[in-house]
């Protein structure tokens, strides 16, 4: 049974850190592409962050670049979003997504899915 478990989500100020993890298990990690999306209350689920299999190529949202980091550690079959200096916009809730195409922003590009983590950004 495929299982992806998002974890590291919580209440933060503006200008604040949070670290965010998908822990994967019953599927081969390594194979697959993996990206964040998010969803505001109301709104679509929209791309955060994508990394490649091997974790050497990542691409972000605009809305992101250079405030987050997404990184994979396919030993421990998990990928991590880092994120710096948030923002109240970037309050949602996150979910973690596998899949076999690299950078789609697409949520029906991806096989699996986590239960989201919810990431709250105080003004």
């Amino acid at each position: 049974q495929v299982q992806l478990v998002d974890t590291g989500g919580g209440l933060v100020q503006a200008g604040g850190s949070l670290r965010l993890s998908c822990a994967a298990s019953g599927l081969s990690f390594s194979n697959y592409h993996v990206a964040w999306f998010r969803q505001a209350p109301g709104k679509e689920r929209l791309f955060v962050a994508a990394i490649g299999r091997s974790g050497i190529s990542t691409t972000y949202a605009d809305s992101v670049k250079g405030r987050f980091t997404i990184s994979r550690d396919n030993a421990k079959n998990t990928v991590y979003l880092q994120m710096n200096t948030l923002k109240p916009e970037d309050t949602a809730v996150y979910y973690c997504a596998a899949g076999g195409i690299y950078g789609s922003r697409w949520t029906a590009a991806y096989n699996y899915w986590g239960q989201g983590t919810q990431v709250i950004v105080s003004s």
